[in-house]
């Protein structure tokens, strides 16, 4: 049996430790890194890979990030854009966590209000935004200051 690779198999290394970031739906893969405020002049050691056939949503996007621990708040925010994102804990090349993200209650400076006459806009306001979940299907989330409603269309705006 050959150990070479078939023509339709991905070409990606294992990671020793750091967070691998399945079921993206296609094309958000570049907003996810936004989200998570992932530039590349970090260092990091980061895969992308983009329109991948999956059994479970059709097509779908991966990153895998080398060396990066990634908060359960920065995790839960995937959500605002990849609701059907599951995240993989890697330790020593091996998953050791597993788990689907969830859009959380509330999110806090991640994301600019839209709204030029919120305070959070104000120059002399020093006040993180802050956005409360109304409904996580269809997306919807609030301006906890000036009560703007905002969709998941809204999101890559907001970053």
């Amino acid at each position: 049996m050959s150990s070479k690779p078939s023509e339709d198999q991905l070409l990606i290394r294992k990671i020793r430790d750091g967070i691998v970031i399945d079921h993206i739906p296609a094309s958000k893969a570049l907003t996810v890194l936004r989200l998570l405020k992932i530039t590349g002049k970090e260092g990091l050691r980061v895969a992308l890979v983009m329109n991948v056939e999956s059994r479970k949503i059709g097509v779908k996007d991966i990153i895998k990030i080398e060396g990066r621990e990634l908060s359960r708040d920065e995790l839960s925010i995937i959500a605002l854009v990849a609701p059907t994102a599951t995240i993989n804990i890697i330790r020593d090349y091996r998953v050791v966590s597993k788990f689907k993200v969830e859009v959380p209650d509330s999110i806090e400076g991640a994301l600019r209000c839209l709204n030029t006459r919120c305070i959070t806009n104000k120059p002399n306001e020093p006040i993180r935004t802050k956005f409360v979940t109304i409904s996580r299907n269809p997306l919807i989330i609030k301006c906890h200051y000036c009560g703007t409603y905002y969709t998941e269309e809204d999101i890559e705006k907001m970053l």
